[in-house]
């Protein structure tokens, strides 16, 4: 079942991320120049400021680092409460996401997960949103 989510970001890079996600590919930008996997997407590395990357597959591996459940209405299309979980993915970068088929609330930091994608849309049409689920 295809569940509405608030609009994604678009736009240069972001359209690449998302195409990849759609394939069922997660892969982040690497910097050719220094190899720093960066999050979100920019034209320059925040390390080196190089402008060279290749968009590298990741493992899908990542850890919680924190989280947080949202009490309060922020986007019709996510009611109360909605968790969100910041990870780190093994690569480096912090990304955040959705748990899927658990619930954040009392889960240790360091707790291992995975990527799952989960068939979404939003006014942009359907999209493959990268979510965790429990190793």
């Amino acid at each position: 079942m295809t569940e509405r989510r608030p609009n994604r970001t678009l736009g240069p890079d972001h359209d690449t991320f998302w195409s990849y996600c759609n394939l069922g590919e997660f892969r982040l930008q690497k910097c050719n120049t220094c190899a720093k996997v960066q999050w979100p997407p920019t034209p320059m590395c925040n390390e080196c400021l190089s402008d060279q990357f290749t968009w590298t597959p990741m493992s899908g591996r990542a850890t919680i680092n924190t989280y947080c459940t949202f009490e309060r209405p922020y986007y019709k299309e996510c009611p109360p409460p909605w968790e969100a979980v910041l990870v780190e993915l093994e690569e480096g970068p912090l990304f955040m996401s959705n748990p899927k088929g658990f619930s954040v609330e009392g889960r240790p930091r360091g707790t291992p997960v995975k990527l799952a994608f989960l068939d979404c849309e939003d006014d942009a049409g359907p999209f493959k949103l990268p979510v965790f689920e429990l190793a």
